[in-house]
Parts: C-alpha cells; structure tokens; sequence
C-alpha cells in the first residue's frame, strides 16, 4: 500500500462488464471554445466524436441551448454530457414555471458545478469526464458572459475566451494572440467576422488534432456555431455560415 487513492482503483474501468481496454472504448467528443465578439459570446464546436483512434461520428452536435438565455458547449463523455444538459432544461424550466421568474445566473452555474461534482465517480474511473463551457448573461446588466469547469466541478469566469478538448489548445494559442496583437481583435468583430474566425479556427485545430474534425466550409461542411446576445441565444445554421464564408470577410 503506498497510500495513493488513485492506485486502488480497477487497472481497467470496464473490468466490471468483465471486457478489457481493447474491447470497449469510451467515446469522447472534442472540440468546443468561445469568445466574446462585438455584440456578445460566440459558441462553437466541431462535429468529430472519437473512440480511442477511430472517429466515431463527423456529425456530433456538441452545442446545447439550456432555455434562452444560457447554454452549454461540451467536451468529454457524450453521454453524460447531454444527460447533464438534459437535467439542466429540466430543472431551469421547473423553476421559472414554479417560481415564475427565470433562475438566475449564479443559480445556474452552481447547478452545473453540482451536477459535475456528483459525477466524480465517473470521471475517476476514466469513462464518464465532462469539461465543459457554459454561457449565460448576467440579468441586471444584460451582459452575456462565458465560464469554464474541471472535470470535478470548479467554475471560472473567462474574460475574453474558453476552450475545451483536445483540439483547444491550437484554438487558445491563436486567440490570445488575437486578443494582443490582432486588428481588429476578435471582441470588436461584427457577427460575419466572428462566424469566419471561429471555422477558421476549427480548421486549423483540425490540421493538429485528429480529434478535430467535420469542419471543412469549402467542402459544404460547417461548425455548430451558436451566438448569446442580450437578446438570447441563436443558432447560425449552415446556410448563413456559407453565406459569411463566401462574402470573403477578413
């Protein structure tokens, strides 16, 4: 004994299905980030899901609207990410029909911090961890803000951007130069610039990580792109991003 807590858990953590590694893989879903542009927060995320070094899907939708006015990108387990989402709609809803008035934010990112925490055993065992973002606006002054988690449920405010999985970090790197020294940096972009610089930035995740990827606009395929105004959240389909990605914004 050597008094580490992790070493005494299962070498294999589907030693209970009695399968080994090699026989089930969990399924991971990767790459999500966001940022604040001119009129609010951007939200975007890849399509990729990967099982071990196999992609599982190119068609993963990986951005989840709470209700109006909040939503979350995820990276990790797909499974317990969107069971994680699911009871968020669920619990936001009850409250604003029972307490007729919408939760406030604090309120709802402890409830994803909750939520997190109780799936430790999950994300010790290596099959069920969530990292995610979460976007929300802050009611007295209608100013949508981004936050980000551990896998055990810490929450920090971002001030600029996020990204989680694996491919953020290429993501992160380009942003923070952006934020320095770019011109026009991303948070004086109208939407049309936004929208261009967040598939451009999947693209060049994609070049790093295999995990990255079904993020191709010269090719029709197009990123899960969700933007969070004082107005709410709204989905920019394929259709407008084609648009934004021909009219050559910089």
């Amino acid at each position: 004994m050597n008094g580490d807590f992790l070493s005494l858990l299962p070498r294999s953590p589907f030693s209970a299905l009695g399968t080994t590694d090699t026989d089930l893989i969990p399924l991971e879903a990767t790459t999500v980030f966001a940022f604040h542009w001119g009129d609010g927060v951007l939200i975007a995320g890849d399509h990729r899901a990967t099982a071990g070094n196999v992609i599982f899907s190119d068609r993963t939708e990986k951005i989840v609207d709470l209700d109006h006015r909040s939503l979350i990108a995820i990276a990790g387990s797909p499974a317990v990410a969107f069971e994680m989402a699911r009871t968020l709609q669920t619990t936001f809803e009850f409250y604003r029909r029972s307490q007729l008035q919408p939760m406030s934010l604090p309120a709802k990112i402890r409830s994803l911090s909750r939520l997190l925490h109780e799936n430790l055993p999950a994300t010790l065992q290596g099959i069920g961890m969530v990292a995610p973002i979460f976007a929300g606006i802050e009611e007295e002054a209608k100013r949508p803000m981004i936050f980000f988690y551990d896998p055990l449920g810490a929450q920090f405010e971002a001030a600029s951007f996020a990204g989680s999985g694996s491919g953020s970090g290429s993501i992160k790197s380009i942003l923070h130069y952006l934020e320095e020294w770019g011109n026009p940096k991303p948070n004086d972009l109208d939407l049309a610039g936004a929208v261009v610089l967040a598939s451009r930035l999947l693209m060049t995740a994609a070049e790093f990580d295999t995990a990255t990827g079904g993020v191709n606009p010269e090719n029709g395929l197009f990123a899960t792109i969700k933007v969070l105004t004082a107005d709410g959240v709204r989905s920019i389909g394929a259709d407008e991003q084609k648009s934004f990605w021909e009219s050559g914004t910089p």
